[in-house]
């Protein structure tokens, strides 16, 4: 893996070690003797890990640039987390690019190895309301079915009015879809999604849209969807006690 930051390459390493945490994206951990000299700068901010300890963070610089709190090494490390020991990890959403062999992986933060997507054609009735308005209604629906996640219903253009759909600013990445744009739909904001152009896992999705249940009212055979417990994934850094400006997108500190 490889990750460049302001235009140098910063980190290479053969030798990744990836932390898995409930309900958070993995993290990759590289070690210090495979981080280029110079780029971390020992800061005096530090926190605990409610599991891993006492957490000191650094500086990242390159370029000409440097970003603070950019990078953090477990320090105290309890002996069933020693695989850790000797290793710092970057946070996610600092480079400008993150490498797997020769394939950029356009997202911020790894991609998980034991992670799974599967698409299955259905013969659902899924009816989506805006009030008493239908904004969709499908009995051929596409279910995806993705690790650690409730399955989500895709609708195929032709079977919901596209006239309320409005575009919302912005766009996500997702390491395993692609990217996804969002739609308002009256006043639920980023009430539908769509993957355009879906990477190849899951190419059958593409051009096809998604509606999240605690924002619109989606039936399936009649019976109203509910946003299951467990749903949400954190990147890393917020549990981290991490200062505002750090945790919300767009704010530097």
């Amino acid at each position: 893996m490889r990750v460049r930051f302001t235009g140098a390459w910063i980190a290479d390493s053969e030798d990744i070690m990836l932390l898995h945490e409930p309900g958070r994206y993995p993290v990759a951990y590289f070690p210090l003797s495979d981080i280029a000299d110079g780029v971390l700068e020992h800061s005096k901010y530090t926190t605990r890990h409610p599991d891993l300890g006492a957490t000191s963070w650094y500086s990242v610089r390159a370029g000409g640039r440097a970003r603070p709190r950019a990078a953090w090494q477990h320090t105290e490390l309890p002996t069933y987390a020693s695989e850790l020991r000797g290793r710092a990890a970057l946070r996610g959403g600092l480079w400008d690019a993150l490498y797997e062999e020769d394939e950029r992986i356009v997202a911020g933060h790894a991609a998980d190895f034991y992670h799974r997507i599967d698409t299955r054609q259905a013969s659902r009735h899924l009816i989506v309301r805006d009030g008493r308005r239908v904004v969709a209604g499908t009995t051929g629906p596409l279910a995806l079915y993705e690790s650690g996640f409730a399955p989500r219903w895709y609708v195929p253009g032709a079977d919901l009015d596209k006239a309320v759909l409005t575009a919302a600013h912005g766009q996500t990445f997702c390491p395993y879809k692609g990217l996804a744009s969002y739609y308002d739909i009256g006043d639920a904001h980023r009430a539908a999604s769509s993957y355009e152009d879906a990477w190849t896992e899951a190419r059958r999705i593409s051009g096809l849209v998604s509606f999240e249940p605690d924002k619109i009212a989606v039936y399936r055979d009649g019976t109203r969807l509910r946003l299951e417990p467990g749903q949400t994934v954190f990147r890393n850094g917020i549990d981290r006690d991490l200062p505002l400006d750090d945790v919300i997108p767009g704010r530097q500190p």
